[in-house]
């Protein structure tokens, strides 16, 4: 008997556009309509919606909070981190991992900016706010999985976030208030935001230099005023605080070691002119024509320099600074009159230097009054480790200081330098709003206990909501107790007792492991820094909350290149490129075609003549 045999359709392409919108509609169904296709995106647009996406968010952000949990608290570890040029970098310092690690999930990317958000307005608890976004969104998500709407959740947190800085702005202690003296409230306030840090050793060391830092300065004067060098070699303890301008001696030529290296009360002039003979720019060309002429401009060349360098001295300045070059000529010339002189001085420096002595930076060395000189108290070059350094004092113009930071190595002096920027932001935002509370985890479990009690006069699901928001900031004392070596359990147990019986100020003890009150430890944080850090926690956390679809869109494509496999139609260059059609003309392209299968012609010239069979190409005559 004949057999019969189901051969399968071609695919739509490979049939020349007929499939089955060719066949007439005979292969579907009767009554049933060929429904067009909506097409909304580009094709590969990846879109992702609903409650699975937002799930994902979470978990995203969750992988984000497991990498910087551990830095948290005086007993935090430090992370390594080795970027793709070689730089290694160790830190604890929420801000700086954060950027360091190249988030590209966008949502976990919310996180990464609270945190810079939280170190440039405050400087200090850039790891707590991440751990409380975190703690937030852990907390939501099973809500989200049981079916209740983000926009519920979202009025609970805001709700939530409205008591619990109430709270706050109530339990703060005023330092103005408290009697004491407000620079030993404001070194106990540095000590605690340097006793998580890397110098935590040191934190009494250097927390006196923070605060004698900070109150030199002016409350309107920003960071810029504020300089910071590193010399590797020493211990942390040879670190020093310079009242003045401090940089490090800048590249010099002969004579250098001829100049006076000690000023009392100088003047001082800076100037962006270099002072130097140098070759022709730009291919100039001078045309002579004799040895007379020739020697005019080399004469008219020195004339211009020593003029200029005869102005400078009988400006009556001492010392000379310079944003550009000061040759060999030059420096001998000052040395030889008893004038100090610095080329190439780095910007950041220069711009301190006219800010503290009152100098105005001239690019021209003419009319060099009195009134664009700078004055300071004293001027001395002296050796701080391995490096010679200039030193300006006693600058009435303007309050500076520069630190300069000793130690081992590299990694170790610039963890320090992040230290010490973090309690100076956080000293001058005290100093700003001068209202403390206890740290250690010990307003996170009042505030806890707070909500939890407030949570039970609401009716409804917010009732759970705010009570979940309030076992989220337990987070803080959990992970501070955990990362000491504690057991976070037995610790929480205890915080929970004390703060229910009204010890308001109880947080966990790192040093004794236990509990005490943080308050008469001295363990101190700024009220500011508190505030902002919840009220971005949960801004980011409900910004997280509120988004319910991913929608990505693709990398742009290429344009189609001729329509050859591969895209490789666009190859002809010269003589003919690409792999038929060796022609010798200039590879137009377009016009190479695959020779007929049926045809036993040679590889394809560049155009098809109509003589020939269609899809078939004649082949290539040599000549000769």
């Amino acid at each position: 008997g004949a057999q019969s045999q189901a051969l399968p359709l071609p695919p739509t392409d490979q049939m020349g556009g007929r499939g089955m919108a060719g066949m007439g509609g005979h292969g579907m169904m009767p009554g049933m309509g060929m429904q067009p296709q909506i097409v909304l995106l580009r094709e590969g647009t990846d879109t992702s919606q609903g409650k699975p996406q937002l799930i994902s968010n979470i978990n995203a952000c969750q992988a984000v909070v497991d990498v910087v949990r551990t830095t948290l608290g005086p007993r935090g570890m430090d992370k390594l981190i080795h970027d793709e040029n070689g730089t290694v970098t160790i830190s604890n310092d929420g801000a700086t991992l954060m950027k360091k690690l190249q988030v590209v999930h966008p949502a976990a990317n919310t996180l990464v900016q609270i945190s810079m958000s939280q170190d440039a307005e405050v400087g200090d608890g850039t790891t707590s706010v991440v751990l409380l976004a975190g703690e937030f969104l852990r907390e939501a998500k099973p809500y989200i999985e049981e079916g209740v709407h983000p926009q519920v959740i979202i009025k609970a947190y805001r709700q939530a976030v409205a008591l619990a800085t109430a709270k706050i702005d109530s339990l703060a202690v005023n330092l103005e208030q408290s009697g004491g003296e407000v620079r030993a409230m404001l070194e106990k306030s540095a000590a605690t935001s340097l006793s998580s840090k890397l110098v935590s050793g040191h934190k009494q060391f250097f927390a006196k230099m923070v605060v004698d830092a900070v109150l030199s300065l002016d409350q309107a004067q920003g960071l810029d005023m504020l300089g910071t060098k590193k010399v590797v070699g020493g211990s942390l303890q040879d670190s020093m605080l310079v009242e003045g301008v401090a940089f490090k001696k800048t590249f010099s030529y002969a004579g250098f070691e001829q100049m006076t290296k000690h000023f009392k009360a100088p003047k001082i002039v800076l100037l962006n002119v270099e002072l130097e003979l140098k070759a022709e720019r730009d291919n100039a060309e001078v045309r002579v024509s004799d040895v007379t002429a020739y020697q005019a401009v080399v004469d008219a060349e020195w004339d211009i320099i020593y003029d200029k360098l005869a102005k400078i001295v009988a400006s009556g300045a001492n010392i000379v600074l310079s944003k550009l070059a000061i040759g060999d000529l030059a420096t001998q010339y000052f040395a030889d009159r008893g004038l100090f002189c610095a080329g190439r001085v780095e910007d950041g420096d220069l711009k301190r230097v006219a800010k503290a002595t009152g100098a105005a930076v001239q690019t021209s060395c003419n009319d060099l009054s009195p009134g664009v000189l700078g004055a300071c108290g004293e001027f001395e070059e002296r050796q701080v480790g391995g490096e010679r350094f200039n030193f300006f004092s006693g600058c009435d113009k303007a309050s500076t200081c520069t630190f300069i930071l000793r130690g081992g190595a590299e990694q170790f002096i610039a963890e320090a330098e992040r230290s010490l920027h973090d309690a100076i932001m956080n000293t001058r935002r005290l100093l700003r709003h001068p209202s403390v509370i206890a740290g250690g985890g010990a307003i996170e479990m009042e505030l806890s206990a707070y909500l939890r009690d407030e949570s039970r006069k609401i009716y409804g699901k917010l009732q759970l909501l705010i009570g979940a928001y309030a076992k989220a900031l337990e987070v803080i004392p959990r992970q501070v107790a955990s990362n000491s070596g504690m057991d976070p359990t037995d610790v929480l147990n205890k915080l929970r007792m004390k703060h229910a019986r009204g010890g308001k100020w109880f947080g966990v003890d790192v040093i004794e492991n236990g509990v005490c009150d943080t308050f008469e430890a001295f363990v101190w944080e700024a009220t500011v820094m508190k505030r902002n850090a919840l009220l971005a926690a949960t801004e980011a956390a409900c910004l997280i909350l509120s988004v319910d679809e991913t929608v990505r869109n693709p990398a742009s494509e290429k344009p189609d290149a001729g329509g050859m496999p591969g895209g490789k139609g666009m190859m002809g260059k010269g003589r003919g490129g690409g792999r038929f059609g060796r022609g010798r003309g200039r590879g137009r392209s377009g016009h190479r075609r695959a020779p007929c299968p049926s045809c036993p012609c040679r590889p394809a010239c560049r155009r098809r003549r109509a003589s020939q069979k269609p899809g078939c190409a004649p082949s290539r005559r040599r000549r000769g």
